[in-house]
């Protein structure tokens, strides 16, 4: 793992390291209690050497994201592999995801994640991850002030034909009532319409973490705003579409919009400072999904790296 720019690494673990080779023991006499400090502390750890496979993996992860969460409400596309086991996002090899928390456009996010490499690619394919205080800190006070009234997220989410993911594939139902059900505990206003439904919520630009007090970047106006798409997809969805009808858009609370330089200047911030842990088979990675973004390297070759999350 190599530092980019910035001055804090993820803490590496290896069976070396502790004398064991045995991750669920090892995991379960720390205790959920003292997991959940050392990852405030550390923010993200690596765990390398204890030979993690497809088939080991479920009680290595009933022990670091216990009670796991569906990814309901994800705007990224994955497949499901099994008890709250996804892939990781599907996006085309050759393109960079940028930095991001999950779902910290949602009114419920998950406060961990972990990641398990089950293929490796042949070359990049590198998961950065970012310190959110020092992201916060390197973005001009002009960008920081101007987020301080938080977010407005846009949803357009089609029933089965159109751009984006479908409501079904969003929250993993096709039933309508169940998508409202949902809906009503998280403070969003929506509207059926003939081709899907339309979702707003208002989210923050920063967060506090609950335990340290640090406040972090965290949001992701960049990801949903069309200067993220890059200039091709963007041009292209304009030509049909308003912004605010792309399959996800995002503004200022106020409505007022998010100037296409700011949402350059947060991405090239965060995936500057970034740190990249480069990826083996067996490798996991878990991560305080508050106080640390993540994204996705380009990649050649064949890459399964699969992730889960709980609260």
């Amino acid at each position: 793992m190599n530092a980019m720019a910035g001055t804090w690494l993820p803490h590496e673990i290896t069976s070396e390291s502790i004398g064991t080779t045995d991750i669920v023991g090892w995991l379960a006499g720390l205790g959920q209690d003292e997991l959940t400090k050392l990852l405030a502390e550390r923010k993200a750890v690596v765990f390398r050497g204890f030979g993690v496979t497809p088939e080991s993996i479920g009680p290595v992860l009933e022990q670091a994201v216990p009670n796991r969460l569906p990814y309901v409400h994800g705007n990224s596309p994955r497949t499901k592999v099994g008890g709250n086991l996804y892939t990781s996002t599907e996006y085309p090899q050759e393109f960079t995801i940028s930095m991001h928390n999950e779902m910290s456009y949602a009114h419920r996010w998950p406060k961990r994640l972990v990641f398990f490499c089950e293929i490796a690619p042949a070359s990049g394919g590198a998961t950065p991850v970012l310190d959110g205080e020092l992201w916060l800190a390197s973005l001009d006070a002009e960008v920081r002030e101007a987020f301080a009234g938080g977010v407005r997220y846009v949803q357009n989410l089609h029933d089965g034909f159109g751009f984006g993911k479908s409501w079904m594939d969003t929250f993993e139902t096709d039933d309508r009532a169940e998508v409202e059900r949902f809906l009503e505990g998280t403070e969003s206003e929506w509207e059926w319409g003939p081709e899907g439904i339309r979702i707003i919520q208002f989210r923050p630009g920063t967060m506090q973490h609950p335990i340290t007090g640090t406040e972090v970047w965290f949001n992701q106006a960049d990801q949903f705003h069309p200067a993220g798409l890059g200039d091709r997809m963007a041009s292209a969805l304009s030509d049909i579409l308003e912004p605010d009808e792309f399959p996800q858009h995002a503004t200022f609370a106020d409505g007022s919009p998010i100037p296409d330089s700011y949402i350059e200047h947060i991405q090239n911030r965060g995936l500057e400072l970034a740190v990249d842990v480069p990826w083996r088979p067996g490798d996991l990675m878990l991560i305080d999904n508050i106080l640390v973004a993540h994204g996705r390297r380009p990649f050649e070759g064949s890459r399964r790296v699969l992730v889960a999350m709980s609260d």
